[in-house]
């Protein structure tokens, strides 16, 4: 018998809301659009636009700085941070991997009932609010 999950992140022992509660689709997606166009920028300026280029400045951003200040800057300026599920420091390949999946966007898109994508469950992550 399957119990239905009142909130994202119960099962995962989070709180329903405020600090180290799941983040929810409307700060996630905000986060991307402040990091793809801060890569879109970039990319503006020093690769004449090119999407290949834009693709690995968004990527260089992940990789940089989710070990560093526990999230992309999108991330940090919509108030979250990525940890591992137990809180611990996300290291330094989860970080590749994650991205990784990420700029495939199929694993970014299909998510569990905890709001955490495929990207997020393959290196044991959970994108949480600050």
């Amino acid at each position: 018998m399957r119990i239905e999950n009142s909130y994202p992140g119960e099962r995962l022992g989070r709180p329903t809301t405020g600090p180290q509660s799941v983040a929810r689709v409307g700060r996630r997606l905000a986060a991307i659009a402040i990091d793809w166009a801060c890569a879109v920028i970039i990319s503006m300026a020093f690769f004449s636009y090119d999407p290949m280029a834009t693709l690995a400045v968004f990527a260089a951003v992940q990789i940089v700085f989710i070990p560093t200040i526990a999230g992309s800057p999108g991330h940090r300026l919509m108030g979250m941070r990525l940890t591992m599920l137990d809180g611990g420091w996300v290291g330094l390949w989860r970080p590749v991997v994650r991205t990784l999946l990420l700029v495939l966007v199929i694993p970014a898109v299909i998510w569990d009932p905890d709001q955490r994508g495929l990207h997020d469950k393959a290196v044991g992550t959970i994108l949480v609010r600050s």
